[in-house]
């Protein structure tokens, strides 16, 4: 399988996933924190009710800690409201819990000293990490049946898709 069409196809879900309201899941699992029927994660717990990681956040935070990995540096509290789809408050409530996890360090704003900007620790990196290669995974597992040409067309015609999809 081309690893290129996974990549391909997991980024444009998640380009996707963030301008959603709620998560692509049904609702029942994100009430069962240690994986009752598996949902997208296979039989194991969506990677926020990890009990490795503790229950660390929901979507929003995995949406704002991939924000800062799309970033390649770090962001502004209005930044990452704007790219997690949320209000400044929730924002920096996000911020401050993820702060307090350790899976993100504010900096000051070196162009504005009253502000502050928002960095990814190496453990938020690693849980992001961890978390994009497990959705990979469901991809790679969900195209097995496709042939190359399928998986190479499918990955074009979803990211047009995403990039397509309205913002609001």
């Amino acid at each position: 399988m081309s690893t290129d069409a996974a990549d391909e196809i997991a980024a444009a879900l998640a380009r996707l996933r963030g301008r959603r309201p709620r998560p692509p899941f049904p609702p029942e699992a994100h009430h069962h924190p240690h994986g009752g029927h598996g949902g997208p994660w296979g039989r194991g717990a969506p990677p926020w009710a990890d009990p490795a990681h503790g229950r660390f956040g929901g979507p929003a935070r995995l949406r704002m800690l991939d924000a800062l990995v799309a970033a390649s540096g770090s962001l502004s509290v209005g930044e990452i409201a704007d790219a997690v789809g949320v209000d400044q408050p929730r924002a920096s409530r996000l911020v401050q819990q993820s702060v307090e996890l350790g899976l993100v360090a504010r900096e000051p704003d070196p162009d504005d000293a009253r502000r502050t900007r928002v960095r990814l620790t190496p453990e938020g990196q690693g849980l992001v990490s961890g978390f994009r290669g497990r959705r990979r995974d469901a991809v790679r597992s969900a195209l097995e049946s496709f042939s190359d040409d399928e998986r190479t067309e499918f990955a074009r015609l979803l990211a047009k898709f995403a990039d397509a999809w309205p913002r609001d």
